[in-house]
């Protein structure tokens, strides 16, 4: 699961925008994304949410917000059209650029897939647009309003069921989506463009994405959600959508020189300056991240060095016991050691009367699973202290150091 942040911004009117950020969990953001949900939908509707763990898990850091008016944020939804959303977006951006950087990536799902064409050239910082099930003009969602359209020309407004919700609806927004067209925007968009449209799309028909597709220029991409729904309320499908859009993305991202950390020797560890703690760590064939929690200063990204230390100790147990099962053809199925760490003092005073130092405890409680009985699981126990990490933690150890080129 991603590091999720609630964050908060003011739009272009004053209003503050409801937002979470959501943050890869082993290092720090290749790229930043903005992800534009659907008409009348929130930040946390399931398709935004599949498709944002799926960019962390590439590195890419995704903000979702709720337009004015809608989720969390502040607003009358009746007084925000589609240039609004629009508006809505930039000061996204501009938080972003403010606060951590600017976004490469924006990410619209049905009208906050028009919403991400218009937006995108204004956002000088996005290399790569993608939209779901995007209607090629904003007016498309009109059809939502038709059999209240006379009412809102007669009364200037009227109340609109939309899915399982009630939207009070002003003439002022069928003006303003009326008059907005998207097709010379795609046009001129100058940014990677991908479009994931499913051809069952009931709500959003799939011959919007041939338009969108036809105006844009290259390089642009599409992708078939094919047995998808417009909401992509199946979790498979926001996966597939996720997984596609994090791979393509990748292209047109900045990515830092690879520099793997190279060594001889069975353990090589690296540390930055520009981090207070994050290590590189190479383990033979294996490359992965050693740090501290944020509570002390670090980021977080990866196991502390105590415990790394822990996690040997817990490998070395569960192997030992079960190569001890397998040579006695005892029926051990599974092995699970829980291990916390932590400082005491010792209870008695030193020979010498000195005052007690503080001592390293690591509390092992192991599970077994398995057709055992009781004298098996007790001789097991015993052999559970026996496993080389435990006897070396416990043994005479000498770390000779030295300064090298």
């Amino acid at each position: 699961m991603p590091k999720i942040t609630k964050v908060s911004f003011k739009n272009n009117t004053g209003y503050e925008l409801s937002a979470r950020l959501e943050l890869p969990i082993d290092q720090h953001p290749l790229a930043y994304a903005i992800f534009a949900h659907c008409f009348t939908c929130s930040k946390n509707v399931r398709a935004a949410r599949s498709i944002s763990q799926c960019l962390t898990k590439r590195g890419i850091a995704v903000l979702r917000f709720d337009f004015a008016g809608l989720g969390d944020s502040e607003g009358d939804f009746s007084d925000t059209n589609f240039t609004s959303n629009v508006a809505d977006l930039t000061a996204a951006a501009h938080y972003l650029a403010e606060n951590l950087k600017a976004p490469a990536i924006l990410i619209g799902h049905s009208l906050g897939g028009a919403a991400v064409l218009a937006a995108a050239s204004d956002i000088p910082s996005i290399k790569a647009v993608v939209t779901i099930g995007a209607p090629s003009e904003p007016a498309h969602v009109q059809h939502l309003v038709q059999s209240a359209s006379q009412e809102i020309e007669t009364n200037g407004q009227a109340r609109v069921n939309i899915g399982q919700q009630s939207f009070n609806i002003k003439k002022q927004f069928l003006e303003d989506i009326q008059q907005t067209t998207l097709k010379n925007k795609i046009n001129r968009l100058g940014k990677a463009l991908l479009v994931l449209h499913a051809p069952q799309d009931r709500i959003v028909t799939i011959d919007n994405a041939e338009k969108i597709y036809l105006a844009a220029r290259h390089p642009k991409s599409f992708i078939s959600l094919d047995g998808a729904d417009h909401l992509l309320t199946k979790k498979e499908d926001g996966h597939y959508a996720g997984e596609v859009i994090a791979s393509w993305v990748g292209r047109y991202l900045d990515k830092p020189a690879e520099n793997l950390l190279r060594s001889n020797s069975q353990v090589a560890v690296r540390l930055n300056a520009a981090d207070a703690f994050t290590s590189e760590v190479k383990s033979g064939k294996h490359h992965f991240v050693a740090d501290e929690p944020e509570s002390i200063g670090g980021n977080d990204f990866g196991p502390s060095p105590y415990e790394l230390v822990s996690s040997g100790l817990g490998a070395c147990t569960v192997m030992t016991l079960h190569m001890y099962a397998r040579r006695k053809k005892w029926d051990l199925k599974e092995v699970t050691v829980h291990i916390d760490h932590h400082k005491n003092y010792a209870e008695t005073l030193t020979a010498d009367g000195r005052k007690p130092q503080k001592i390293d405890i690591f509390n092992k409680n192991i599970t077994l699973v398995g057709d055992l009985d009781d004298a098996q699981k007790s001789r097991l126990l015993a052999i559970a202290d026996k496993c080389p990490v435990h006897r070396t933690l416990h043994g005479e150890v000498a770390v000779v150091t030295k300064l090298v080129d």
